[in-house]
């Protein structure tokens, strides 16, 4: 069993209560717009950190993340990137792979709008966890939490940091 924080476009921002929300977390899970190195280190030297890049990452982080992560927690295939698009509209560069191979669970991020939804077309559950950073367009940072036990994905609770 694995406990699994994730977060996206913290945009060279950490909310120090991220430590906090994530301090019983295994992992944690960036899924792109980190903004800057400094995050990246400060979330990796806490927890074990899974992430991709943005749109407006730079050099430094391009050289340390890819742009898609696929790996395997416990028994579920997961996708992470940060341009995804949503279930019904998943972005050019990123459906054809789902459609081929499609994971349990696809994290995506950029939108800044928290999204959870069950694609049942792909068998596949599509998580956006909002925006953790103060910069864009959202009224509320979010994060969100969830278990994976085995092949199964429970326990998911949406954080607010208002």
């Amino acid at each position: 069993m694995k406990r699994i924080g994730i977060l996206s476009d913290t945009h060279a921002f950490l909310d120090e209560r991220v430590f906090t929300y994530f301090k019983d977390c295994d992992e944690i899970w960036h899924a792109g717009d980190i903004g800057s190195l400094a995050v990246a280190d400060k979330l990796a030297a806490f927890k074990p950190l899974r992430a991709v890049v943005g749109n407006i990452d730079g050099a430094e982080l391009r050289r340390s993340f890819p742009l898609h992560n696929r790996f395997f927690c416990e028994q579920v295939a997961v996708l992470l990137t940060h341009i995804g698009g949503y279930p019904g509209k998943y972005a050019k560069e990123i459906s054809d792979e789902l459609r081929s191979n499609p994971p349990m669970l696809f994290v995506a991020g950029h939108s800044h709008i928290l999204r959870v939804q069950y694609d049942s077309s792909l068998n596949l559950l599509y998580v956006n966890p909002g925006a953790a950073g103060k910069y864009g367009f959202h009224q509320v940072s979010t994060l969100i939490r969830l278990v994976i036990d085995g092949k199964q994905i429970k326990d998911l609770e949406v954080i607010e940091l208002s």
